[in-house]
């Protein structure tokens, strides 16, 4: 590319070491999680949600374990003021959840902030100033000491505020574009604010590290913010929280690194949406946790009505490969990937493990709500036997032998090769059934009679196409025996039965056996297959000796 000179990394190394982080294998906590989709989410739609979706969403919010919710900028336009005062004047705010709003350090929007929160019974105030030395330079042009002391205003005006404003309230402060900001500068404007508002172990300070503009590799955001955990004064007394954005596709990385380098919280979005490239997934961050064996104390079991409100009241839609969400994420169309999964479902039933562990699903996609038949093994010209046959197995009871499952299979994917399209499971029972089920002509079996008589000996009564219908009998070492004997008195012995399997039918309301017979033809050693399924055993093995004649 062109023109690569003129970039330069624009982020700022901690003045010491802070690689502790690295020693640690994961997260083994669920950290404070803040949902600003009411917020950072809103104000990057398109079209901003109305305040009937706003009440919508806040209350899936709250459903799904969010204790913490930004729900706007009240002193911003009317329409977050309002927002907030239908929260607070209908009393929709759990006493369990905390609302968050967000303001900037100028007392006539502080004012109208705290006025916007009359009546509430608790709320975060979030505080925040640009810290960045572009942000200095280009849009302020102010000194260090200039820009610390827009902070240290905006501290003691919300002590003055919050003095005066009846409620419990919680301080947050962010040095806004943190991410851009030399680390000793960083630390020093966030002490300032420490020292105004004197936190204690029973009324905490927050602390916000936000990644407003990505900058850089995920490990060089958790050594800054190990710094800070180390630099800042009142440590114990103050909730590091973290507020990354997407802009190099990192947020993810940067909250999972962040928390390993001290960060207690978490402000972020459903499936990532916000300014730009958005902000970091919770959906993402949280069942990551949870693949891991942590609870995440966030409640994702049903999926995709998540997906379906976000859908509707942001007008976004989540993309089929999104992680954990997407239409896709857990579809196997690969031939290899279904055989897999398949087995290891199969391994799974037989060995009854306490733990997780299936090739290429690294969650059981039922504990999102999602389905093994609809939503793990898709069908296409791409698939294999071992998906195919584990879908008729799970969906239909039809438990093919394994031979005959590489048959099926390439009837599967030459429908779906012909079609050009993916094949429904109902379309691929369709093929299955058509193909090998119950075949009745050119021959066809009116009636079979059984007497033991050294064995078996069998009266049939056989049709071939349009002649009409004749007797033969025969005897064998068994029912399906002597009916191939008599019938081969009629075309001839021209093949001989090679495999056969039953089983009763499971998937069914209906009682039903079903069987399956493979024949080779003598002249071609052609292998053919067919299925007799009936409520008879006897009936059905007869039915799939001739279905597999008929398919000759």
């Amino acid at each position: 590319m062109k023109n690569v000179e003129k970039y330069e990394r624009g982020y700022f190394m901690p003045p010491m070491e802070c690689n502790d982080w690295v020693k640690k294998e994961y997260v083994d906590k669920a950290p404070i999680w803040c949902s600003v989709d009411l917020r950072d989410g809103n104000q990057a739609l398109v079209v901003p949600m109305s305040l009937e979706q706003k009440l919508e969403f806040f209350t899936m919010l709250c459903k799904l374990g969010f204790k913490e919710i930004e729900v706007g900028f009240p002193a911003a336009s009317e329409t977050e003021y309002e927002f907030l005062r239908t929260l607070i004047d209908r009393n929709l705010i759990p006493d369990d959840v905390t609302v968050q709003v967000l303001t900037q350090a100028r007392e006539h929007i502080i004012a109208k902030t705290f006025d916007a929160l009359r009546g509430v019974k608790k709320a975060i105030v979030h505080l925040y100033n640009s810290t960045s030395l572009s942000q200095r330079q280009q849009v302020f042009k102010k000194s260090k000491e200039e820009i610390i002391e827009i902070a240290r205003n905006g501290a003691r005006l919300f002590n003055e505020y919050a003095a005066k404003t009846e409620g419990e309230f919680i301080f947050e402060y962010s040095p806004e574009s943190f991410t851009g900001t030399e680390m000793e500068f960083a630390r020093d404007i966030c002490n300032e604010v420490i020292k105004i508002w004197k936190p204690t172990a029973e009324k905490k300070v927050i602390i916000n590290l936000p990644v407003t503009v990505s900058m850089s590799h995920a490990h060089v955001y958790a050594s800054q913010v190990e710094y800070m955990c180390k630099s800042l004064i009142d440590r114990q007394n103050l909730i590091i929280s973290l507020h990354p954005h997407n802009d190099r596709g990192c947020a993810v990385a940067d909250c999972e690194l962040g928390l390993l380098a001290g960060g207690d919280r978490i402000e972020g979005t459903l499936f990532g949406n916000g300014e730009r490239t958005g902000n970091v997934d919770i959906i993402t961050l949280a069942l990551n946790m949870y693949s891991h064996g942590v609870d995440p104390e966030l409640d994702f079991s049903d999926i995709l009505p998540i997906v379906e409100e976000y859908e509707k009241v942001t007008d976004i839609k989540v993309h089929e490969r999104h992680p954990y969400a997407g239409k896709l994420v857990f579809a196997a169309f690969s031939g290899s990937h279904q055989d897999a999964i398949a087995k290891g479902m199969k391994w799974r039933e037989d060995k009854h493990p306490e733990h997780w562990s299936v090739p290429y699903l690294p969650i059981d996609p039922k504990d999102v709500g999602r389905e093994y038949e609809g939503d793990v093994i898709r069908i296409n010209s791409q698939s294999g036997k071992g998906g195919i046959g584990y879908l008729m197995e799970q969906k239909y009871g039809i438990v093919m032998p394994a031979k005959m499952r590489e048959d099926f299979g390439y009837a599967v994917k030459s429908v779906s090769d012909h079609a050009h399209k993916e094949l429904q499971p109902d379309e691929v029972y369709k093929v299955f059934e058509e193909k090998y089920v119950n075949v009745e002509s050119p021959i066809a079996i009116i009636e079979h009679h059984y007497k033991q008589v050294g064995g078996i000996e069998t009266s049939v009564t056989m049709k071939c196409g349009s002649d009409k219908p004749i007797v033969t009998e025969a005897n064998g070492n068994g029912r399906l025996d002597a009916v191939s004997n008599a019938i081969k008195k009629v075309i001839g012995d021209t093949y001989h039965i090679v495999e056969y399997q039953e089983h009763a039918r499971t998937r069914t309301s209906k009682s039903q056996a079903v069987a399956y017979v493979c024949i080779e033809i003598e002249d071609t050693r052609k292998l053919v297959w067919g299925v007799g399924i009936h409520n008879d055993i006897v009936e059905a093995s007869v039915k799939a000796l001739v279905s597999a004649l008929n398919r000759r």
